[in-house]
């Protein structure tokens, strides 16, 4: 987390420090980033970082956590477009990732984060969908899910499906991005998989 005197910062220099991280960890992975070019892109003296960040995993984390943040409120509004259809809302959350990351800068910052993945930066895309989050945030995700439409009996079933449905939806941005697949064929891939769950694979 980013030490309270970067919340503290102007929004206009705390928005142009965000934007030069971004940049930089789209140009290359967080192995590579140098503080000095999210510095120099900033306008920033090299001191002022460790008064905003631990170091520069604390800032990529950081970007992470509100790329993952703003996709679970995303979800969440899909989910009441498409009235509690937990396929359908996640199939066109992809699409719209999938379409808005060949739109724009943030297709090398995805891309960058995806093809580097680590159980670190997974667990940080996902911590809106632990166990713990969903249980405190019952009412906006499991009244929002119309479970008549799943043969699912608990809430702990629930929370699986939703960690299988996660891991699926990971694995085919990983793919389209890596093989470079246009958005119809990946979303072709993604079909068929979520159809295999949602049917079931058993006679």
């Amino acid at each position: 987390m980013p030490k309270p005197t970067f919340f503290n910062l102007r929004e206009e220099k705390r928005s142009r420090l965000i934007d030069a991280a971004r940049e930089e960890f789209s140009r290359v992975s967080l192995y590579e980033a140098s503080i000095s070019n999210i510095l120099k892109m900033a306008g920033i003296p090299r001191g002022s970082f460790y008064q905003y960040f631990e170091d520069k995993e604390d800032a990529f984390f950081f970007l992470v956590g509100e790329h993952a943040r703003e996709r679970f409120e995303h979800f969440t509004s899909l989910l009441r477009e498409y009235k509690g259809d937990l396929f359908e809302a996640s199939r066109e959350l992809f699409r719209m990732v999938l379409q808005h990351s060949r739109a724009s800068d943030q297709n090398r910052f995805m891309r960058n984060v995806l093809l580097n993945m680590n159980y670190k930066i997974e667990k940080t895309f996902t911590q809106h969908l632990t166990k713990e989050t969903l249980d405190q945030r019952y009412a906006e995700v499991y009244h929002l899910i119309d479970r008549s439409l799943l043969n699912i009996q608990t809430r702990e079933d629930l929370y699986h499906l939703l960690q299988i449905n996660t891991a699926i939806t990971f694995h085919n941005l990983v793919k389209s991005i890596s093989d470079e697949l246009t958005v119809e064929e990946a979303l072709n891939k993604y079909d068929r998989e979520i159809h295999m769950i949602r049917k079931g694979v058993s006679m």
